[in-house]
Formats: C-alpha cells, structure tokens, sequence
C-alpha cells in the first residue's frame, strides 16, 4: 500500500470514528443502508489533485486537520438564530451541527406537506423514504456521500402530496457553532404528481470557526411536480464544504434552482440532474462571489436521457484578492433525447490580478435532432462602463463597485422569496465593497 493510500485511509478512519455512537434505526433496511456505507468508506480514497473531476481543487487543508461530528449539540435560543429567520417561511426545520433542534423549528402547516426530522418520521414515511433514500445520490463511488450516508440519522424530510400547492417556501436551516466539528446534513425532497413548492436549503455559522460540513441532497419530482430550490451557503470563511444533490425529473415537471456560495476556505458543489421521461425542464442558476484565499468549486451534470426536455444554466463566479473559482458544467444528451433543448453560460469576473477561474462548459451530444449550446468567458470589469460612470460623478471604486454588484445581482434576482432576496442583494453589495 502505498503511503498516499495509506494516510488516506486513516484519515476517513478517523472520521468514521464517531460513527458507531448513532442509535439504530428502527428500519432495518436503513441499517443496512449505513452498513453498506462503512464498507464503502473502507474501499474509496479522498480525492486529490491527480483525480480528473479534482484536479483543481487541493483538498490537502481538510485532511490536515481532525473532525469529529459533536457529542452534545450547544443549545440556542430563538433570539440567537433569529438573524436567519425567513419572514415567508412559516415551516421552518433547524439543525445544530448536524442535529435535529425541534425547540427552534416550527411544524408544516401548508396543505398536508410532510416537513419533518427524518429519523422521527421514518415509521409514518417508510415508503417514501424507502423510495427514495440513497437511490438518487450515488455513495458507492463517492467518498463524501459514502460518509454522509453512514452517519445518516438526523435529516430534513419534506414530501409534498399528490397536487398540492404549498404557498409558503419551506426554510431547512443548517447551524454550524463548534471548532473542529463534522456534520452531515442530510435533505429528502419528494414532490408528488402535479405539487408545488419552494424549498431554501440554508447553511450558516454563529461564529468565525474551522469545522466540516459534508452535505447530501436527494430531490425526487414526480409526473408535473414543480420545484423551486435555492441553496444558501453562507459558512464560515475557515470551513470546509462539501456537498452532492442529486434530483430526478419525472414526465413534465420543472426543477428552478438557484445556488450561491458565500463563504468556506474551501467549498464544493456537486449537482446532477437526471430527466428521466419526457418534456422535463430544469433552469440552474448560480453564483459564487469569494476573496482573499477561497475556493469556490461548482460542478453539475445535466442528463437528457428523454425525448423533449429543456434545461437553462447561467452560472457566475466573482473571485477577488488570491481567490480561484471552478465550474465544470456538463450537459449529456442521450440516443434517446431528441428535440432536447438545452443551453449553458459559465460568466466570470476577475477583481484582481491574482484571483483566477478555471471554466470547463461540456456537451456530449449522442442524438441528432437537439438543439444545444454553450459558452464560457473570463474577463474583467469593462474599462468603458466605468468611464462612463465616472464621468457621471461616481468615483473609480464607486463605479467599481456598483458594475460588480450589477454583474452578481442578475443571479440574486431569480430567488423567488423577497426577504431572503434582499438579504442576498445587500450581502453582495457589501462583500464587492469590501473586495481590492
């Protein structure tokens, strides 16, 4: 075994090591489930530089350091998360580092949809959760969703019935509070046939530690279903995050999804979405603004495996100081996927001379009557709109600023929950203040 092997080996080790402490599940194929997990773990490797879909993203800081998922949650009053309260939302699920807080959350009230901890619900749930669970995000060949999955206990469930229309988004609020802590958040989402519903995946800090945060999203839509997601990663600037989702289509159902990063030292993102029949639509969109020495990785995979479905991605990186932003973007259209409609845009702004982007749009193409395209660029702040700014009376760093604003808001004004809108708007608009 060679000493690479070797060390990475104890590393995953070593976080596996608070593994055996989680209460059984009254499921037996949910035990079976983290079982198969832990052997996987035994099998896979962290990823390095010399992995293809890894090659730009160093994920040595992480290994150097130790990470154990925490013992004894620290315990919050309202007034302590009240900052991320969503005023639209009046479902809320909270976690603590990884653990269900049932005193902060507040109970679905919205047409009969299920928002729950997964580990409660999981008698009244069983077939939904049986049908979906570790089926959409594949752990087997995955280290970080092997991990994720055998810590599987607390999670958000929400399943929404068959025709049903929520009317408020449902806010899933992920908590991080301790030094050296490792937390697996985990998120079920079933949209039964002809549902609809806006789901805001959250994650915040309380304070400016080093923890782990390993994330595993599974979205399922059924024949009609209409989902809305817009994932908020707002860490800590020392935290590492990693994260899958993974979401299947169903016959004409419409997947929106909007996701920023904010914050981590090192952060990375990995979104596949299957079309599994025909006429399904999906419109991805993101941002990642980041300074100083972040890393911001985004990859996604969008899977035409039927005939006429449609998909729409803009994805915008704003890097500044020695920040280095990734995208890789692919777009699959099988045999099978004729009449595919299907567009991608990777827009990067560089602040600085030392913040780079690395940007890889893919199409593989296998059907012959598609319509198809993509495109990518990396630039700077156009020299000609501010001049004309300046000439206006604003200052060069005014004008600076407000261009970089401009350039990030197209994103933020997607997000179809005003509050959270607007908290995202001046969080942008002060973060480009503050860039070189």
């Amino acid at each position: 075994m060679s000493a690479p092997r070797t060390f990475a080996a104890g590393y995953l080790e070593s976080l596996l090591a608070g593994q055996p402490r989680l209460p059984a599940s009254p499921l037996a194929w949910l035990n079976k489930l983290r079982a198969e997990a832990v052997d996987r773990v035994g099998v896979l490797t962290v990823p390095t530089i010399r992995d293809e879909e890894w090659r730009f993203t160093d994920l040595s800081p992480l290994t150097k350091l130790s990470f154990q998922p925490v013992r004894m949650p620290v315990g919050l009053k309202a007034a302590d998360v009240e900052r991320f309260r969503i005023e639209e939302a009046t479902t809320r699920l909270v976690f603590i580092d990884g653990v269900h807080a049932p005193e902060l959350s507040s109970a679905a009230r919205d047409g009969g949809i299920v928002v729950a901890n997964l580990s409660a619900a999981g008698a009244a749930q069983a077939a939904a959760i049986d049908l979906h669970l570790g089926r959409h995000v594949e752990f087997r060949d995955s280290v970080f969703a092997a991990l994720n999955t055998a810590f599987l206990h607390d999670g958000a469930l929400v399943v929404v019935p068959r025709d049903v229309s929520a009317a408020a988004p449902v806010h899933l609020l992920f908590i991080a509070t301790q030094e050296g802590a490792a937390s697996y958040p985990r998120c079920l989402l079933v949209a039964e046939s002809g549902s609809t519903v806006t789901v805001v995946e959250d994650y915040v800090a309380l304070q400016p530690e080093t923890y782990f945060t390993n994330a595993v999203t599974e979205i399922a839509l059924s024949d009609r279903a209409h989902l809305d997601h817009i994932r908020v990663q707002r860490d800590s600037g020392q935290a590492f995050h990693i994260a899958n989702c993974a979401v299947s289509l169903a016959n004409a159902s419409c997947y929106r999804s909007v996701s920023v990063a904010l914050g981590a030292r090192i952060s990375r993102y990995d979104l596949n979405v299957l079309q599994t029949a025909e006429g399904a639509e999906c419109t991805i969109d993101g941002l990642a603004l980041i300074g100083e020495r972040q890393l911001a990785d985004t990859h996604t995979c969008i899977d035409h495996a039927k005939p006429h479905g449609v998909s729409r991605q803009l994805h915008k990186c704003i890097a500044g100081g020695a920040a280095h932003a990734v995208f890789n973007g692919k777009i699959i259209v099988r045999p099978d996927a004729q009449r595919t409609n299907s567009s991608q845009s990777s827009r990067n702004l560089l602040l600085t001379g030392k913040a780079h982007v690395d940007t890889k749009p893919q199409l593989e193409i296998f059907a012959d009557d598609v319509k198809c395209a993509h495109g990518a660029t990396v630039g700077q702040l156009d020299s000609e709109a501010i001049f004309y700014l300046t000439s206006r009376g604003l200052s060069d760093a005014a004008a600076r600023n407000l261009l970089t604003y401009a350039f990030g808001a197209e994103i933020i004004d997607r997000i179809p929950v005003a509050s959270l809108k607007h908290w995202l708007e001046q969080t942008v608009l002060e973060q480009t203040t503050r860039q070189p």
